[in-house]
């Protein structure tokens, strides 16, 4: 096996284009390492081959697959070395059992192992799921995988990101957004040659967000076509589950909250803490809302100007009192503070001078409001920071809420703004 030693870092960034130019690609198809019907004893002999003319600047027999050289070039930008297994330092037990209570992923594990796990146990791979940050967080597999996959540092609590271990499955379907499988000496440390890795990412199904990885990885020489649709479905069966789960949370909400809706008149909505909406009645809106906090009115579309109530673990939105106005006291005699004088709850929240200031404009300007070319005049004396004026109005709705409309920028409707200034009563 080559260790070629790697030359100046400066260089390094373009050694894989530079090495596999005007040679052929592996033929492979979908996100799969190897073509069907691959001898794989002699796939991977090439692949070292490749690896080592690659990472050491020579010229390749073929060249990687994109994936591949796109990672090698990432990961030579960052000084890993392939010829060592680079510093994994897993994370202490408590922390990562922390991790696992918060994830995301908490409530399909079970599901996951009910299907795969059994599968690992029996079979010569390992079922890995982390975190969004590619940590470890549960593994299942025989003991002896297990055993192989320990001394290669891939146990819980290990971050496995190309950052710190190089090309591997779940770091590169981290770095890519997209599924992954890599075959023997595609990774990049030696020390992972002897495996195959294959993972893809979770998205939760309610938000689009990224929460982890799925991966299942074994031996180099066991790598079966059928492995990445079964990492394909693990995904599929975890994001499935995830809507089920929130589905059924929203249906736990409607269930208890069902007293308080039967004496509620009007239009109404039930929200879940992330806005998703239970129950609707009275008004049609789409299946999410802005979140609700209990220090703010929201401004909802069809319902106007609401004051979020807690219930359970939800929120009950309707609009206020149509015949009252929101009395609200900008107070600039010390630190900028806005009071809501006329509310069920009264509050209180503090403002930066530059919300202050945006505030006392609006309340001059009445109801036909700035756009936010004046407002960017008044604040900074030209029409040049249109930009930063949005940015600011954005951040000023995340305090005071629905107290400010849009298009243009004014107090919204039924707000009495009074601004109480130093030496003023």
């Amino acid at each position: 096996m080559s260790s070629t030693p790697f030359e100046a870092r400066g260089r390094k960034r373009c050694t894989v284009l530079h090495a596999v130019r005007d040679e052929v690609e592996v033929d492979v198809t979908g996100f799969s390492a190897i073509a069907p019907g691959t001898d794989l004893s002699q796939h991977a002999r090439v692949l070292l081959r490749v690896h080592d003319a690659v990472l050491g600047g020579g010229r390749s027999p073929v060249r990687p697959r994109g994936v591949v050289a796109r990672s090698w070039s990432r990961v030579l930008g960052l000084g890993l070395d392939a010829t060592r297994t680079n510093a994994r330092e897993p994370l202490l037990p408590d922390e990562v059992e922390r991790r696992r209570r918060r994830s995301p992923l908490r409530p399909v594990i079970g599901e996951l192992r009910q299907v795969l796990g059994s599968v690992a146990e029996a079979s010569s791979f390992l079922l890995v799921v982390t975190d969004a940050d590619g940590v470890i967080l549960w593994r299942e597999g025989s003991a002896r995988v297990r055993l192989r996959a320990d001394a290669l540092g891939f146990t819980e609590g290990a971050r496995w990101t190309e950052g710190t271990v190089g090309t591997n499955a779940i770091g590169t379907a981290l770095a890519e957004a997209a599924p992954v499988q890599l075959f023997s000496a595609e990774h990049f440390e030696q020390a992972q040659h002897p495996w195959y890795c294959t993972a893809a990412p979770i998205h939760h199904p309610v938000t689009g967000e990224l929460i982890g990885i799925v991966d299942v990885s074994g031996p180099a020489l066991t790598l079966h076509p059928v492995i990445g649709a079964l990492v394909e479905t693990a995904v599929r069966l975890a994001e499935a589950q995830l809507w089920r789960h929130h589905e059924q949370r929203l249906e736990r909400l409607r269930q208890s909250a069902r007293g308080v809706l039967a004496t509620v008149s009007g239009p109404v909505l039930l929200v879940d803490e992330h806005g998703w909406v239970a129950h609707q009645a009275g008004i049609a809106v789409r299946n999410r809302v802005e979140v609700p906090r209990a220090d703010r009115m929201m401004a909802v579309p069809g319902l106007g100007l609401c004051a979020p109530e807690r219930i359970g673990d939800g929120w009950l939105v309707r609009p206020r009192e149509a015949e009252r106005d929101l009395v609200a006291e900008l107070d600039l005699t010390g630190a900028p503070v806005l009071r809501l004088r006329s509310h069920a709850d009264p509050w209180v929240t503090p403002l930066s001078r530059r919300h202050a200031e945006v505030l006392g404009l609006l309340q001059r300007a009445g109801a036909s409001g700035l756009t936010a070319s004046r407002l960017s005049t008044a604040l900074f004396g030209d029409e040049e920071h249109c930009v930063t004026v949005r940015a600011e109005i954005s951040r000023l709705r995340k305090v005071v809420g629905g107290l400010v409309a849009t298009a243009p920028y004014r107090l919204a409707d039924g707000v009495s703004l009074t601004v109480v200034r130093p030496g003023r009563g």
